[in-house]
C-alpha cells in the first residue's frame, strides 16, 4: 500500500469516528430527556437509546478511533520528519483532547446505562458541540499547516463557539416557550 492508501483509510476513519462523536451525545441528550416520560413511554425509549448507544460505541466510534489512529500512526511512520512541524505536535495534541472527550463520552455512556442522570439535557446539547470545535481546530491546522495562520482559525474557533452556544439558548428558550414553560436561560 502506498502513503496515499493510508491517508485515504486515515480520513475515512476520522469521518466514521466523528460521526459517532456527533451523534452519540445527541443520544445522551433523548436518553436523558426520555426519564421525564410517564411509562410505558419511558421504559421502552430508556431500553431503546441503551441499545442504540451501545451498538454506536462497540461497531462504530471504538473501531473507527482505532482505526483511524492506527492509520494516522503509520503515515507518521512514513514520514517522521512531520514530527519535527509545529503544526503537526499542535495537532496531535488535539487528538490527544479528542481522545479525552471520546472517554468521557464513554463515562457518560457507562452512568447513562446505571440509571444516573449526572447531566440536564440542554448540558448535553452543549457538550454535543465540543466534537465539532475539536474537528475545526484539526481540519483548519492540518489544511493551512502554519500556526500564524492558524491563530486566525483559532479566533474564528471561538466565534463559532459562541454563535453555537448561543443558537442553543435560543432554540431552547423557542421550545420552552412553545411547550408553555418558563424560560430559565
Amino acid at each position: 500500500m502506498t502513503y496515499l492508501h493510508f491517508k485515504a483509510l486515515h480520513i475515512i476513519f476520522v469521518v466514521s469516528w466523528f460521526a459517532g462523536l456527533f451523534y452519540m451525545p445527541r443520544l445522551f441528550v433523548y436518553h436523558t430527556e426520555a426519564k421525564d416520560k410517564p411509562e410505558p413511554e419511558r421504559g421502552i425509549l430508556l431500553a431503546q437509546f441503551t441499545k442504540m448507544e451501545k451498538l454506536l460505541w462497540n461497531a462504530i466510534m471504538t473501531p473507527a478511533c482505532w482505526a483511524a489512529l492506527i492509520f494516522g500512526s503509520i503515515m507518521l511512520y512514513m514520514n517522521p520528519a512531520w514530527l519535527e512541524q509545529d503544526w503537526m505536535k499542535l495537532k496531535l495534541l488535539f487528538v490527544l483532547g479528542l481522545l479525552g472527550y471520546h472517554s468521557f463520552t464513554r463515562k457518560i455512556l457507562l452512568e447513562l446505562r446505571q440509571g444516573k442522570f449526572r447531566f440536564a439535557s440542554f448540558q448535553l446539547r452543549l457538550f454535543n458541540e465540543v466534537a465539532t470545535i475539536f474537528l475545526f481546530s484539526i481540519v483548519f491546522l492540518v489544511v493551512l499547516k502554519n500556526t500564524v495562520d492558524w491563530l486566525w482559525g483559532v479566533l474564528g474557533l471561538v466565534v463559532f463557539a459562541i454563535v453555537i452556544m448561543t443558537a442553543v439558548r435560543v432554540v431552547k428558550r423557542v421550545r420552552e416557550k412553545k411547550e408553555g414553560k418558563n424560560p430559565t436561560g
